[in-house]
């Protein structure tokens, strides 16, 4: 009966929206998505991203939110626009005027998990990526103005940044969350990523409890920094996605925490997160800051 009444749940109005926006309805509005890059000092590479800018932000003097938004394991900045078609999502929301006009930043990160282990992600995100961002673009600065969000992998390392740097984001948006405690299910990705260098390869249950959101936990509350998050997953997900949002919202709830869970048909997969991003996007939008004059 509880999984039945958060499926009927998710069903909101902006979710609909978003699923009419998937369905191929214009938008009034249309923002623009642009490839970029540039220099890393910490990756000791060119990093390349694709940025999303609303309507009006070529004409105009406003500075924005901005929204990070994470793609899954082995996905690169193109996940969110082809499969995701968050461009579409955005403008119908913001047309509507159910999130306010923001700037999203998809950084391609590879097989990374977003943490400092095969390359050094997580320093590069926190010390070159947002710092090139607010510098390139007219974003607000401060941490009510800025949320994050993921799916699969990505969802691992929104939990992860949220958990670990409450003090930077608003909000974080969680879909299908590869964070599996105690351990990855065999047809996982991490249990091929996470492993120590002359191990041949294998998986290494010390270094994934290291990263995973559990290790983060104790911490996160001394810091008494809330961070409202929102979770989805599909009820079919063969990697048990659902169980694992399932128990982080309890985790969370219990310790005085706002969290939104919706469990939805579909699996680990674009059918879930696409239409689901919508959802996502008005919860961690609520409280952030409006467009500003610069």
């Amino acid at each position: 009966q509880t999984r039945m009444r958060r499926l009927r749940k998710w069903l909101g109005a902006g979710t609909l929206a978003a699923l009419l926006v998937w369905a191929g309805a214009a938008p009034a509005l249309a923002g623009t998505v642009v490839a970029a890059q540039f220099r890393s000092a910490l990756l000791g590479r060119d990093w390349a991203y694709n940025v999303y800018l609303p309507t009006g932000y070529e004409s105009g003097t406003l500075r924005y939110p901005v929204l990070y938004l994470l793609h899954g394991n082995g996905g690169d900045r193109d996940e969110w626009v082809r499969q995701g078609r968050i461009r579409e999502t955005a403008d119908a929301l913001m047309a509507a005027g159910t999130i306010p006009p923001a700037i999203i930043v998809m950084p391609s990160a590879g097989t990374t998990w977003y943490v400092d282990m095969r390359e050094l992600m997580e320093s590069a995100f926190f010390d070159d990526l947002i710092p090139h961002v607010e510098a390139s673009y007219r974003t607000l600065t401060t941490r009510d103005a800025r949320v994050i969000a993921g799916h699969s992998m990505g969802g691992f390392g929104a939990l992860y940044y949220a958990l670990a740097h409450p003090d930077r984001f608003q909000a974080a948006g969680i879909l299908s969350p590869a964070i599996y405690n105690p351990e990855p299910p065999p047809n996982s990705a991490a249990r091929h990523v996470f492993s120590r260098p002359g191990a041949g390869g294998r998986f290494d249950l010390a270094l994934w409890q290291g990263w995973n959101y559990p290790a983060q936990w104790e911490a996160f509350l001394r810091r008494r920094i809330t961070v409202p998050i929102y979770l989805l997953a599909g009820d079919d997900d063969d990697l048990g996605a659902w169980d694992e949002a399932e128990k982080l919202y309890a985790l969370l709830r219990r310790n005085g925490q706002p969290a939104e869970l919706r469990i939805v048909d579909g699996g680990h997969g674009w059918v879930v997160w696409t239409p689901g991003i919508g959802g996502a996007l008005q919860y961690i939008f609520r409280t952030v800051r409006a467009p500003a004059p610069g």
